[in-house]
């Protein structure tokens, strides 16, 4: 299936959204507008011609001097036959995000394993996923100032972390946190 037939399937399914279609070399790349990127994500998901179920990854880019500034990346790809009946291909989905407003909704309720990646987005870039159930600083103390990859961020800052103790929970915290995540993916998927 080529790149022209998932943005023909994504332009009957989510006819509000905003797509393109984008040059790469080493996959298809299609461009979405943020306010449609969870329908998007669950179109390229629930499909039964594209399948793309598993979320490779999620990461950002700072054009900076160029409006908009930021770009959200997010990489599938769909397994082919060891998971359903579509080929077995990768895509890459871009969000144009501008400096004044940088904010994207999460897509932890059609890839739950976003969580993470799009913390470190937040963290690192200061790009925030509205609906993301836990977003806070996940690789830079909790007191941080600024985001380290930015291209503006000044690179000669030495910062002693204000304090530091390892996090210590027991068996029995780590299953209600588990469980409660659980249940505010279930929540923000709509399942009861």
């Amino acid at each position: 299936m080529t790149d022209t037939t998932v943005l023909d399937t994504l332009r009957r399914a989510v006819p509000a959204a905003s797509l393109e279609a984008g040059s790469a070399t080493d996959m298809p790349t299609l461009y979405v507008d943020r306010d449609h990127i969870v329908d998007v994500c669950r179109v390229l998901r629930d499909a039964p011609s594209l399948q793309f179920a598993l979320l490779v990854e999620v990461t950002s880019v700072d054009l900076l001097p160029a409006e908009p500034r930021f770009e959200v990346v997010y990489h599938l790809a769909c397994l082919g036959e060891a998971y359903g009946h579509a080929p077995a291909r990768r895509l890459r989905l871009k969000v144009r995000v501008t400096a004044a407003d940088p904010r994207v909704s999460t897509v932890t309720s059609i890839y739950p394993g976003a969580g993470w990646p799009e913390r470190e987005v937040y963290d690192l870039m200061g790009i925030t996923f509205d609906g993301h159930a836990d977003l806070r600083r996940i690789l830079t103390p909790d007191d941080w100032q600024g985001h380290p990859l930015r291209k503006d961020y000044p690179v000669q800052v030495r910062k002693d972390a204000a304090s530091w103790s390892p996090l210590q929970l027991t068996p029995e915290e780590f299953a209600a946190n588990v469980r409660s995540a659980q249940m505010q993916a279930d929540k923000a998927a709509g399942k009861k």
